[in-house]
């Protein structure tokens, strides 16, 4: 007898990358059921999620494959450049670099990136609204939501689902992709590593006197990083780290107060920025999931992987995650193959765990590096900023790993079709 299934895969969790695993495995045939606690309608309010996301391009590339690139194009901010001080004060930016000063400059890697930028800044209320529109025009997605996984129960032919609601589902595979705190990780006994960083990010939008010309900075400061990512419109994003209990007290201070904390941090070099709308805080800590499958239920996105935002590369992990996931899913199937088989599920971990680990590390060691003023250790940090920064080999590298184009790239990585 065979066995009937709601769908041939369940993911927990409607987010940025839950999305984009439904349309791509939509992409190739396959039907899903996404489930979030929270309606798309409120993913889409402003004060939903104050954050902004650097995408890597070949994840941008992913976007353009799954048809969601042209909704996203008009609000997404191209970075041709990326500058890099430690210290105390916005040197490279001011005009005055000093040793340990870094730039990075698409036009050294355009040779092998077809001419893309760096990277795309994007609102992340903005792709949330581009997944959204193209997730309610597929027809083999089902969107339920507000829903939430409250059980798991695996068999050997099937994955059973227990809703909010009361509602059972059955498939083949399930996955996990609510977020750092995902009840199918916990459900299918998947333990985490991790710890906090005593540390907060503070973010807002803010409108700029002066031309940004689509660079950003980075400022390695003592009590963490402090970026300033350029946003369409003459806008910015400002995300800069702070001590949790600094951080929860700018939270609720007086607007002049928050002035004069920013303007320290940011510089003159863009005139007077204008806070536009509100201002977010996010703790921060790492989490990193001990295996990335258990049978008949996977990973991805934070609930596989929660990361240090110093690298701008969390989100960019996740839609890693989902090129590699669609793609093993996808030949799976046509080979004939149980999608839900550990077999099917352990080469996709196999694609996924170095990489993942070896991010979750760096971001880690960056953490500790650069938030501090400990004279031996800034020293140590600024030479190997000014070494790095005289080594073009080395400068391109980094480009391409940050743009998602170095290693085995899946082929929506590669802006080719499933």
């Amino acid at each position: 007898m065979t066995q009937a299934y709601d769908a041939d895969v369940i993911i927990a969790g409607a987010g940025m990358a839950g999305a984009t695993l439904g349309l791509a495995l939509a992409s190739a045939g396959l039907t899903a059921i996404l489930v979030d606690p929270a309606a798309f309608d409120d993913q889409l309010a402003p004060t939903f999620d104050g954050r902004s996301s650097a995408i890597a391009y070949s994840s941008f590339r992913q976007w353009r494959v799954l048809g969601v690139s042209e909704d996203l194009e008009p609000h997404a901010q191209r970075i041709e450049q990326i500058l890099v001080t430690d210290g105390a004060a916005p040197g490279a930016a001011s005009g005055r670099p000093g040793a340990a000063f870094l730039r990075f400059d698409s036009a050294e890697i355009g040779d092998s990136s077809d001419g893309e930028p760096l990277g795309y800044m994007l609102e992340n209320r903005r792709i949330r609204a581009a997944l959204a529109r193209a997730v309610l025009a597929t027809k083999s997605l089902t969107v339920l939501a507000p829903a939430s996984v409250q059980g798991l129960e695996v068999t050997p032919g099937a994955a059973r689902v227990t809703l909010s609601d009361g509602r059972v589902l059955t498939a083949p595979l399930v996955v996990g992709a609510e977020g750092r705190s995902s009840v199918v990780r916990e459900a299918a006994g998947i333990g985490v590593v991790g710890w906090n960083y005593d540390q907060s990010g503070v973010v807002a939008t803010v409108t700029l006197e002066k031309d940004h010309e689509g660079v950003a900075h980075e400022y390695f400061l003592p009590g963490g990083p402090f970026a300033i990512l350029p946003l369409t419109g003459g806008r910015a994003s400002l995300v800069w780290t702070e001590r949790t209990a600094q951080a929860e007290a700018l939270r609720g201070a007086r607007l002049e107060v928050v002035y004069a904390h920013m303007r320290r941090r940011f510089g003159r070099f863009l005139g007077q920025p204008l806070i536009e709308g509100p201002i977010f805080v996010y703790p921060l800590s790492l989490g990193l999931a001990e295996q990335m499958s258990a049978p008949r239920v996977t990973l991805l996105g934070d609930a596989a992987h929660g990361v240090h935002p110093i690298a701008g590369q969390g989100l960019n992990l996740g839609l890693k995650d989902v090129a590699a996931l669609a793609e093993v899913l996808t030949e799976a199937l046509r080979n004939g193959e149980d999608i839900g088989s550990e077999t099917v599920l352990e080469r996709y971990a196999a694609w996924r765990r170095f990489d993942n680990v070896m991010l979750a590390a760096a971001t880690d060691v960056f953490v500790r590096l650069f938030s501090n003023d400990i004279a031996p250790i800034r020293a140590l940090r600024g030479a190997g900023i000014a070494v790095t920064n005289l080594i073009a080999p080395a400068r391109k590298f980094f480009m391409r790993e940050a743009g998602g184009a170095v290693g085995d790239l899946p082929r929506l990585l590669r802006g080719e079709r499933l």
